[in-house]
């Protein structure tokens, strides 16, 4: 069985975004990377991007990872608490954590597209 089959497929990997998003967007340290976005285009990038990185059949057709974040000035603290809560989404439904560390594993590899690299003003 494939991660994608074991993270519950299209539907599962929905599940989990729209949960994950309503704790991101809930974080108060956060919050702010989010305001004026379109959170239902960005559930639908983000499910395709997870669809894919599991192995599943939707090919992620979104703007380029580095794109996508450029100018947002995320810090390396947050993307951690961006990842703390993906884990916590993942693990509160139930995925073991053999599956939770090669999602984990697979969205990291893009850590340097995401993180700003200029210091914060």
């Amino acid at each position: 069985m494939s991660l994608y089959e074991r993270l519950g497929e299209t539907a599962g990997i929905r599940t989990a975004v729209d949960d994950f998003y309503r704790r991101v967007v809930g974080d108060d340290q956060l919050a702010h990377y989010f305001t004026g976005v379109d959170l239902g285009r960005l559930r639908t990038h983000q499910a395709a991007l997870l669809v894919q990185v599991a192995g599943g059949p939707v090919q992620y057709s979104g703007r380029d990872l580095d794109v996508a974040h450029q100018g947002l000035q995320i810090t390396p603290e947050a993307f951690d608490r961006v990842v703390g809560h993906l884990v916590a989404t993942l693990t509160d439904l139930g995925v073991a954590e053999a599956d939770i560390a090669a999602v984990g594993e697979a969205l990291t590899a893009h850590r340097d597209e995401i993180v700003a690299t200029e210091p914060v003003s």
